[in-house]
Parts: structure tokens; C-alpha cells; sequence
């Protein structure tokens, strides 16, 4: 089999998995009472089962622990993942306090770092390459923890986390696979495939939620392979591109911690602010919102991509300003 071919495979393997195996979690997650009751603040009105995130995890596992090398720092975001999607799986059940999720967060973010996965440069367009230095270990430390929430706080429709880390998963396997980072790009593949087939049973009305034990993988995973699938490379592209790629969580959690930061709230503290809340507040149905909201994620990543493969600078490093301009109207207009 070719190299090219590997990560389709494992995109289709984790799916047929994650088919296979989220009858199991929803099963599972009757059993131990791990329910999602309605509240103030839930949109949905029956209690579906949580734990999907362990079908999740079945389906990214399944192909990765069978393609991946025996690479130290694979096999530690493999190992972080593991972790992680087990604390959410705990806080699923019994329910943790920020405070311990926050410190088991940090924990298995500390497993990758530890293993060299680390934001140890940045490359930025037209101005070079810097070394962080000794600060690579707590920044990426920080931006493990930051996505994790991010996804967390967008989990919060049928199918929104799920379809928009499926969207960014598939863009990071195609730039990682681009850069010639074949672990990465098995990876998020794989994480794609699994995403997409967990909206067979998420996407609206759903039947099973992921839960903590889905969202904080789904973070922890796009957090690893967007440092050691695209920020590790010399591209120049290294920096901005998961950052377009992630746009869409970034923004929506800034918007709501500045916004409970003004009045006074713990940043941990539900509410209602976040744009999904605000479209179905306004009277969009679940799917109108979702889908509006993957449309958007879309445009991001295919920003990102033509970040990579449009020309916009030559070998001279001159300026090709059509690509540029061109890469910059795209982005306005998906911003826009």
C-alpha cells in the first residue's frame, strides 16, 4: 500500500469502528446512569447518554495503534488521549470540579510535552523563524489546555463538536500530509473518519452525546497533531494555519470568557453566549445553525490550505501578490 493511501484507509477504518461501537457507549452510559438531563441552559429536552467519546476513541485507536512507528512522541499523544478521554469518562459519570478536570487537563497535556510534541518555534509569513526556547514546555502546555475547553465549550448542539473538529481534523491530515509528517497526518485522518461517523448517531436529534470523555479528546487530538502535524514544520504557514483552522472555537470562546470576565463570572461559569446559543436563540432550528456553523468552519480550512498550496511568495522571497491577495480576500470573506 502506498503512503498516500494509508491515511484514507485509517479515516475508513476508525469509522467503521466507531459504527460498530457507539451502540456499545450508548449502552455502557445507560448502565452506569450517565445521563445528560435537561437544564436552564440545554437545548434539548429528553436525556440522552453521554460516554459516546469512548467510541470515539475506539475508532481513532483501532487504526492508529496499528499504522503509527514506534515513535516516542506518537505514542505519548496516544497515551495523553487515552488518559484524557478516561478523566472526561470519570467526570461523565460522577461529575468533577473545574478545579480537577483543569489539573487533569494539564496531566495528560504534560504526556506529549514531555516527549518533545512541543511549540518549540515560530515560523511567521515574511518574517522568519523564532525559537521559544525553554518557554516551548508551558505554551504548549497552555495551548493543549486552551483547545481542550474550546471544544468542550462548543459541544453544546447535536453534531457542532463532532462535525467542526471532523472539518479541521480533515484539513490537518491534508497540510500534515503536505509537510511530508505522515504520524500526524494518520492521526487527524483517523480522528476525521471517527468524527464523521459518530454524526450517524450526534447529528440532530441525536441518540448519544460525546460527553467530557469525547470533547476533551476531540481537543487534546486536534491540540497534538496541529503542533506536531503543521507548527513543528519550517512551513511558513505554521503558525497561522491552525489558528484559521480553529478559528471558529477560538473565537467563539473568546467572545465568552470576555464576556463573563465584564460581569464578573468565573470563566468556567455556563451561559447561554456562545453562537450556537445565539442562533437558536434568534430562531434557527439545531440543523440550521449546525450546518451554517460547518459552512463557516469550511471556509476557514479552505483558507488554510490555500495558505499552503497558493503561491504567494517567490523563490526570491518577493511577494507574489496575486496569491496574497488573493489568500487575503479569501480570508475576509470567510471572516466576513
Amino acid at each position: 500500500m502506498t503512503t498516500s493511501l494509508i491515511p484514507v484507509v485509517c479515516a475508513i477504518a476508525a469509522a467503521v469502528v466507531v459504527l460498530c461501537t457507539t451502540p456499545l457507549a450508548g449502552w455502557l452510559a445507560r448502565t452506569v446512569g450517565a445521563m445528560d438531563q435537561p437544564s436552564g441552559r440545554r437545548i434539548h429536552s429528553t436525556p440522552p447518554p453521554r460516554l459516546g467519546g469512548l467510541a470515539i476513541l475506539a475508532g481513532f485507536l483501532v487504526p492508529v495503534l496499528y499504522y503509527l512507528p514506534a515513535d516516542s512522541g506518537a505514542h505519548a499523544l496516544v497515551t495523553g488521549a487515552i488518559l484524557i478521554a478516561c478523566l472526561g469518562a470519570v467526570d461523565d459519570v460522577f461529575g468533577l470540579g473545574p478545579a480537577v478536570k483543569l489539573a487533569g487537563q494539564i496531566a495528560c497535556a504534560a504526556i506529549p510535552v514531555s516527549a518533545g510534541i512541543t511549540i518549540d518555534h515560530i515560523t511567521l509569513p515574511f518574517a522568519g523563524v523564532f525559537d521559544l526556547g525553554p518557554a516551548q514546555y508551558p505554551l504548549t502546555i497552555i495551548w493543549f489546555v486552551a483547545i481542550i475547553n474550546m471544544i468542550n465549550f462548543i459541544d453544546g448542539m447535536d453534531g457542532l463538536a463532532a462535525g467542526i473538529t471532523g472539518i479541521g481534523a480533515l484539513t490537518f491530515a491534508i497540510l500534515a500530509a503536505s509537510l511530508g509528517r505522515a504520524d500526524p497526518a494518520i492521526m487527524a485522518a483517523a480522528l476525521a473518519g471517527a468524527c464523521a461517523a459518530f454524526l450517524v448517531y450526534n447529528f440532530h436529534p441525536a441518540k448519544i452525546f460525546m460527553g467530557d470523555s469525547g470533547s476533551m479528546l476531540l481537543g487534546f487530538l486536534m491540540a497534538g497533531v496541529a503542533v506536531n502535524g503543521v507548527m513543528k514544520s519550517a512551513a511558513a504557514i505554521a503558525v497561522l494555519a491552525p489558528l484559521v483552522v480553529l478559528a471558529i472555537p477560538i473565537l467563539d470562546t473568546s467572545f465568552v470568557v470576555l464576556k463573563r470576565l465584564k460581569h464578573g463570572l468565573p470563566v468556567y461559569s455556563p451561559d447561554r453566549s456562545h453562537f450556537h446559543h445565539r442562533f437558536f436563540t434568534i430562531g434557527w432550528s439545531q440543523r440550521k445553525t449546525v450546518l451554517a456553523l460547518y459552512g463557516w468552519c469550511a471556509l476557514m480550512s479552505a483558507v488554510a490550505i490555500a495558505m499552503r498550496f497558493v503561491p504567494y511568495r517567490n523563490a526570491d522571497g518577493g511577494i507574489v501578490w496575486a496569491g496574497a491577495l488573493g489568500i487575503a480576500a479569501a480570508g475576509l470573506a470567510a471572516i466576513a
